[in-house]
Protein backbone atom coordinates (compact mmCIF):
# COMPACT_ATOMS: atom_id res chain seq x y z
CA UNK A 1 0.00 0.00 0.00
CA UNK A 2 2.90 2.35 0.75
CA UNK A 3 4.24 1.95 -2.77
CA UNK A 4 1.12 3.60 -4.20
CA UNK A 5 2.30 6.88 -2.66
CA UNK A 6 5.25 6.93 -5.06
CA UNK A 7 2.83 7.80 -7.87
CA UNK A 8 1.40 10.84 -6.02
CA UNK A 9 1.43 13.83 -8.34
CA UNK A 10 -0.80 16.37 -6.56
CA UNK A 11 0.14 16.71 -2.89
CA UNK A 12 -1.13 18.82 0.00
CA UNK A 13 1.33 19.30 2.86
CA UNK A 14 0.19 20.73 6.16
CA UNK A 15 2.66 22.05 8.74
CA UNK A 16 1.66 22.91 12.29
CA UNK A 17 2.87 25.69 14.56
CA UNK A 18 4.98 23.27 16.56
CA UNK A 19 6.82 22.28 13.38
CA UNK A 20 7.54 25.86 12.34
CA UNK A 21 8.51 27.40 15.67
CA UNK A 22 10.86 26.90 18.59
CA UNK A 23 9.57 26.43 22.14
CA UNK A 24 10.01 30.19 22.50
CA UNK A 25 7.46 30.73 19.73
CA UNK A 26 10.04 32.26 17.39
CA UNK A 27 10.36 30.84 13.86
CA UNK A 28 12.67 27.84 13.49
CA UNK A 29 14.59 29.18 10.50
CA UNK A 30 16.67 26.05 9.97
CA UNK A 31 13.57 23.87 9.75
CA UNK A 32 11.75 26.39 7.56
CA UNK A 33 14.70 26.43 5.17
CA UNK A 34 14.76 22.63 4.98
CA UNK A 35 10.98 22.50 4.42
CA UNK A 36 11.16 24.99 1.55
CA UNK A 37 14.10 23.10 0.05
CA UNK A 38 12.22 19.77 0.09
CA UNK A 39 9.04 21.28 -1.38
CA UNK A 40 11.07 23.14 -4.02
CA UNK A 41 12.62 19.85 -5.06
CA UNK A 42 9.13 18.37 -5.48
CA UNK A 43 8.19 21.34 -7.65
CA UNK A 44 11.36 20.76 -9.68
CA UNK A 45 10.04 17.24 -10.34
CA UNK A 46 6.89 18.85 -11.79
CA UNK A 47 4.75 17.68 -8.90
CA UNK A 48 1.89 19.95 -7.88
CA UNK A 49 2.07 21.00 -4.24
CA UNK A 50 -0.17 23.04 -1.95
CA UNK A 51 1.20 24.07 1.45
CA UNK A 52 -1.29 24.58 4.28
CA UNK A 53 0.48 26.41 7.07
CA UNK A 54 -0.34 27.19 10.66
CA UNK A 55 1.80 29.54 12.70
CA UNK A 56 0.34 33.01 12.12
CA UNK A 57 -0.81 33.43 15.71
CA UNK A 58 2.34 31.84 17.15
CA UNK A 59 4.58 34.08 15.04
CA UNK A 60 2.47 37.11 15.97
CA UNK A 61 2.79 36.29 19.66
CA UNK A 62 6.56 36.14 19.27
CA UNK A 63 6.73 39.33 17.20
CA UNK A 64 4.60 41.22 19.72
CA UNK A 65 6.69 39.79 22.56
CA UNK A 66 3.63 38.49 24.39
CA UNK A 67 4.26 36.18 27.33
CA UNK A 68 1.49 33.72 26.41
CA UNK A 69 -0.91 32.82 23.61
CA UNK A 70 -3.90 35.24 23.52
CA UNK A 71 -7.17 33.96 24.96
CA UNK A 72 -9.76 36.31 23.44
CA UNK A 73 -10.79 36.23 19.80
CA UNK A 74 -9.80 39.87 19.29
CA UNK A 75 -6.31 39.32 20.68
CA UNK A 76 -5.88 36.18 18.55
CA UNK A 77 -6.94 38.12 15.45
CA UNK A 78 -4.48 40.91 16.21
CA UNK A 79 -1.65 38.41 16.69
CA UNK A 80 -2.65 36.63 13.48
CA UNK A 81 -2.66 39.90 11.51
CA UNK A 82 0.90 40.63 12.62
CA UNK A 83 2.10 37.04 12.29
CA UNK A 84 0.57 36.29 8.87
CA UNK A 85 2.49 39.04 7.09
CA UNK A 86 5.72 37.97 8.77
CA UNK A 87 5.11 34.32 7.91
CA UNK A 88 4.41 35.02 4.22
CA UNK A 89 7.45 37.28 3.99
CA UNK A 90 9.64 34.42 5.20
CA UNK A 91 8.02 31.86 2.89
CA UNK A 92 8.42 34.17 -0.10
CA UNK A 93 12.06 34.86 0.78
CA UNK A 94 13.02 31.20 1.28
CA UNK A 95 11.18 29.85 -1.77
CA UNK A 96 12.55 32.60 -4.01
CA UNK A 97 16.06 31.48 -3.09
CA UNK A 98 15.17 28.11 -4.65
CA UNK A 99 13.64 29.74 -7.71
CA UNK A 100 9.93 29.35 -6.92
CA UNK A 101 6.99 31.75 -6.64
CA UNK A 102 4.42 31.52 -3.86
CA UNK A 103 0.84 32.78 -3.65
CA UNK A 104 -1.17 33.42 -0.50
CA UNK A 105 -4.70 32.02 -0.16
CA UNK A 106 -6.64 32.84 3.01
CA UNK A 107 -9.80 30.79 3.50
CA UNK A 108 -12.83 30.73 5.78
CA UNK A 109 -15.51 28.07 6.10
CA UNK A 110 -18.04 29.89 3.92
CA UNK A 111 -15.64 29.73 0.96
CA UNK A 112 -15.66 25.94 0.89
CA UNK A 113 -19.35 25.64 1.83
CA UNK A 114 -20.91 28.03 -0.71
CA UNK A 115 -21.02 26.71 -4.28
CA UNK A 116 -20.03 29.88 -6.13
CA UNK A 117 -17.16 30.73 -3.78
CA UNK A 118 -15.97 27.12 -3.81
CA UNK A 119 -15.84 27.05 -7.62
CA UNK A 120 -13.94 30.35 -7.63
CA UNK A 121 -11.31 29.11 -5.20
CA UNK A 122 -10.94 25.82 -7.10
CA UNK A 123 -10.32 27.80 -10.28
CA UNK A 124 -7.71 29.88 -8.46
CA UNK A 125 -5.90 26.77 -7.23
CA UNK A 126 -5.97 25.20 -10.70
CA UNK A 127 -4.61 28.35 -12.34
CA UNK A 128 -1.75 28.65 -9.84
CA UNK A 129 -0.83 24.97 -10.01
CA UNK A 130 -0.84 25.00 -13.81
CA UNK A 131 1.73 27.81 -13.69
CA UNK A 132 3.97 25.96 -11.23
CA UNK A 133 3.20 28.44 -8.45
CA UNK A 134 3.00 27.20 -4.86
CA UNK A 135 -0.28 28.15 -3.14
CA UNK A 136 0.25 28.73 0.58
CA UNK A 137 -3.02 28.40 2.48
CA UNK A 138 -4.04 29.52 5.94
CA UNK A 139 -7.30 30.35 7.66
CA UNK A 140 -8.30 33.99 7.45
CA UNK A 141 -7.97 34.41 11.20
CA UNK A 142 -8.10 38.20 11.08
CA UNK A 143 -11.77 38.30 9.99
CA UNK A 144 -13.06 34.94 11.19
CA UNK A 145 -14.75 34.43 14.54
CA UNK A 146 -15.00 30.64 14.72
CA UNK A 147 -12.36 29.47 12.25
CA UNK A 148 -9.53 30.12 14.72
CA UNK A 149 -10.76 27.01 16.50
CA UNK A 150 -11.17 25.18 13.18
CA UNK A 151 -8.75 22.44 14.22
CA UNK A 152 -5.35 24.03 13.74
CA UNK A 153 -5.73 23.75 9.98
CA UNK A 154 -5.93 19.93 10.03
CA UNK A 155 -9.50 19.83 8.77
CA UNK A 156 -8.84 22.79 6.48
CA UNK A 157 -5.96 20.94 4.82
CA UNK A 158 -8.22 17.94 4.22
CA UNK A 159 -10.90 20.17 2.70
CA UNK A 160 -8.29 21.79 0.46
CA UNK A 161 -7.13 18.32 -0.61
CA UNK A 162 -10.68 17.40 -1.62
CA UNK A 163 -11.18 20.74 -3.40
CA UNK A 164 -8.21 20.16 -5.68
CA UNK A 165 -8.69 16.37 -5.93
CA UNK A 166 -5.24 15.66 -4.45
CA UNK A 167 -3.59 12.26 -4.47
CA UNK A 168 -2.05 12.60 -1.02
CA UNK A 169 -2.33 14.70 2.13
CA UNK A 170 0.66 14.83 4.49
CA UNK A 171 0.19 16.22 8.00
CA UNK A 172 3.50 17.14 9.61
CA UNK A 173 2.92 17.15 13.35
CA UNK A 174 4.68 17.02 16.73
CA UNK A 175 3.94 13.29 16.96
CA UNK A 176 5.09 10.39 14.76
CA UNK A 177 1.57 9.21 13.97
CA UNK A 178 -1.35 7.40 15.55
CA UNK A 179 -0.44 5.12 18.45
CA UNK A 180 -2.33 2.24 20.03
CA UNK A 181 -2.68 4.48 23.09
CA UNK A 182 -1.54 7.95 24.15
CA UNK A 183 2.28 7.60 24.19
CA UNK A 184 2.56 10.34 26.83
CA UNK A 185 0.80 8.19 29.41
CA UNK A 186 1.58 4.81 27.81
CA UNK A 187 5.22 4.92 26.65
CA UNK A 188 5.03 1.27 25.61
CA UNK A 189 2.29 2.01 23.06
CA UNK A 190 3.15 1.03 19.49
CA UNK A 191 2.80 3.20 16.38
CA UNK A 192 0.03 2.11 14.00
CA UNK A 193 1.53 1.94 10.50
CA UNK A 194 -1.64 1.64 8.40
CA UNK A 195 -5.30 2.43 9.07
CA UNK A 196 -7.61 0.93 6.47
CA UNK A 197 -10.83 2.21 8.05
CA UNK A 198 -11.56 4.86 10.67
CA UNK A 199 -13.95 3.17 13.07
CA UNK A 200 -14.86 3.74 16.72
CA UNK A 201 -11.82 1.84 17.98
CA UNK A 202 -9.53 4.19 16.02
CA UNK A 203 -11.36 7.31 17.20
CA UNK A 204 -11.00 6.24 20.83
CA UNK A 205 -7.22 6.26 20.46
CA UNK A 206 -7.15 10.05 19.94
CA UNK A 207 -5.83 12.03 22.90
CA UNK A 208 -6.29 15.68 23.83
CA UNK A 209 -4.99 18.94 22.35
CA UNK A 210 -1.53 19.45 21.01
CA UNK A 211 1.18 21.86 22.13
CA UNK A 212 0.80 25.32 23.65
CA UNK A 213 1.81 26.83 20.30
CA UNK A 214 -1.10 25.25 18.40
CA UNK A 215 -4.63 24.03 18.94
CA UNK A 216 -4.55 20.72 17.13
CA UNK A 217 -4.41 17.26 18.63
CA UNK A 218 -4.89 13.73 17.34
CA UNK A 219 -8.68 14.14 17.37
CA UNK A 220 -8.52 16.92 14.76
CA UNK A 221 -6.12 14.82 12.69
CA UNK A 222 -8.52 11.88 12.70
CA UNK A 223 -11.27 14.24 11.58
CA UNK A 224 -9.01 15.36 8.74
CA UNK A 225 -8.28 11.72 7.91
CA UNK A 226 -12.02 11.02 7.66
CA UNK A 227 -12.53 13.95 5.28
CA UNK A 228 -9.54 13.00 3.14
CA UNK A 229 -10.12 9.25 2.91
CA UNK A 230 -13.82 9.69 2.20
CA UNK A 231 -12.71 11.99 -0.63
CA UNK A 232 -10.57 9.14 -2.05
CA UNK A 233 -7.32 10.70 -0.83
CA UNK A 234 -4.55 8.91 1.07
CA UNK A 235 -3.33 10.71 4.20
CA UNK A 236 -0.15 10.34 6.25
CA UNK A 237 0.53 11.73 9.74
CA UNK A 238 4.26 12.06 10.39
CA UNK A 239 6.70 13.84 12.67
CA UNK A 240 7.62 17.26 11.30
CA UNK A 241 10.93 17.66 13.12
CA UNK A 242 12.86 16.66 10.00
CA UNK A 243 11.09 17.83 6.79
CA UNK A 244 13.16 15.30 4.81
CA UNK A 245 10.53 12.83 5.97
CA UNK A 246 8.34 14.12 3.11
CA UNK A 247 10.77 12.56 0.63
CA UNK A 248 10.75 9.29 2.58
CA UNK A 249 6.95 9.16 2.49
CA UNK A 250 6.90 9.74 -1.26
CA UNK A 251 9.43 6.94 -1.70
CA UNK A 252 7.00 4.51 -0.09
CA UNK A 253 8.94 4.08 3.16
CA UNK A 254 7.16 2.96 6.34
CA UNK A 255 6.89 6.41 7.91
CA UNK A 256 4.18 7.62 10.30
CA UNK A 257 0.59 6.43 9.97
CA UNK A 258 -0.98 5.95 6.55
CA UNK A 259 -4.76 6.28 6.26
CA UNK A 260 -5.99 4.45 3.17
CA UNK A 261 -8.31 6.26 0.75
CA UNK A 262 -11.80 4.75 0.66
Amino acid sequence: MRKTLIQSQRIVIKVGSSTLTHETGAINLNRLDKLTQIISDLLNQKKEVVLVTSGAIAVGVSKLKLTERPKTTQEKQAAAAVGQSQLMHLYSKFFSEYGHIVAQILLTKDVVEEDKKRINVINTFESLLSKGILPIVNENDTVATDEIEFGDNDSLSALVATLIDADLLILLSDIEGLYEADPKSHPEAKLISIVEKIDESIIQRAGGAGTSRGTGGMATKLKAASIATEGHIHMVIALGTHPEIITDILQGKDIGTLFIAQ
